[in-house]
Parts: structure tokens; C-alpha cells; sequence
């Protein structure tokens, strides 16, 4: 693990609130200069402490209103690999993520749909014919706070 000094967590925060910001602002921000900051962005990226940058889409504003959070068990576990299934289910594009857990489901997945008439299609038509399918659970997501980590 990276040792972190304030600074390189100042960063963090402000990298985690904004990606885009350029080194110079980043900088500003913290208290560096920007080629400072430029190095200890690299070395944090380097070090794996950042895994990378994502773009966050807005689903509603892509015509995507419903978010639903699936748990799925498998009803044949030995008959069916885990990486079939996983391969299967990441190739539908409203599967946003696939997450394989420990508990009462295999895994638990985020699905976005148009509406809910649209999300039951996407589920009965693709992840209920899916190798292996057992008990599914839904649940809609109602609303959503994004909080970037412990910091």
C-alpha cells in the first residue's frame, strides 16, 4: 500500500469531485505548481492508487428513466461456468455492471432501461433465458447519492 500525505489525498478528493481538471488547476487547488502536481498524479497513478478515469453519462438524459439492481442466483451452478454466465450477461448493453457476490445471490447486476415496461422486456427476453438463471430479485432504484470514498 502507498503511503499518502494530505496533499496527495487533497488531490484525490479533487480528482474524485472532477477528472477533467488540468494539473495547473488541480494544483491551484492544493497549494503546488503544476508540474508538482503533475508528478504526483503520475505517481499515484503509477503506484495503482488510481485505476483509471470513467465518464459518467446521464441515464435519463440518454432516455434511460429506470435503474434496477438485480440479484440472481444460479440455479445449476456445477453445470454452468461462472465465466459463461458472466460472458453472457456482459454482452447485454443494459447491463451496466456485473458484480459476482457473497450471500443470498450470486451476483448483482445494474440494469437501466427506458421504463419499466421496457426493463421487463430486457428481463424476460435477455437475463431470464441466460445459462444457468435461478431466483432473480429486482430492485428499482429510486434515487441516488454519489459519494467518492473514503479520502
Amino acid at each position: 500500500m502507498m503511503e499518502l500525505d494530505d496533499i496527495d489525498r487533497a488531490l484525490l478528493r479533487a480528482l474524485a469531485e472532477d477528472a477533467t481538471q488540468s494539473a495547473g488547476a488541480l494544483g491551484r487547488e492544493v497549494g503546488l505548481s503544476q508540474p508538482a502536481t503533475w508528478r504526483r498524479i503520475k505517481r499515484l497513478t503509477d503506484g495503482g492508487v488510481i485505476a483509471g478515469r470513467r465518464l459518467d453519462l446521464d441515464r435519463e438524459a440518454l432516455g434511460f428513466g429506470v435503474a434496477v439492481f438485480l440479484g440472481i442466483k444460479l440455479a445449476t451452478k456445477g453445470r454452468v461456468s461462472l465465466e459463461d454466465f458472466e460472458r453472457a450477461v456482459s454482452a447485454i448493453p443494459e447491463v451496466q455492471t456485473v458484480e459476482h457476490v457473497l450471500g443470498m445471490y450470486d451476483y448483482r447486476l445494474r440494469v437501466v432501461a427506458r421504463d419499466i415496461a421496457d426493463f421487463e422486456r430486457v428481463l424476460r427476453r435477455r437475463i431470464m433465458t441466460l445459462p444457468g438463471v435461478g431466483d432473480v430479485e429486482a430492485n428499482v432504484l429510486m434515487s441516488e447519492e454519489r459519494r467518492p470514498g473514503p479520502i
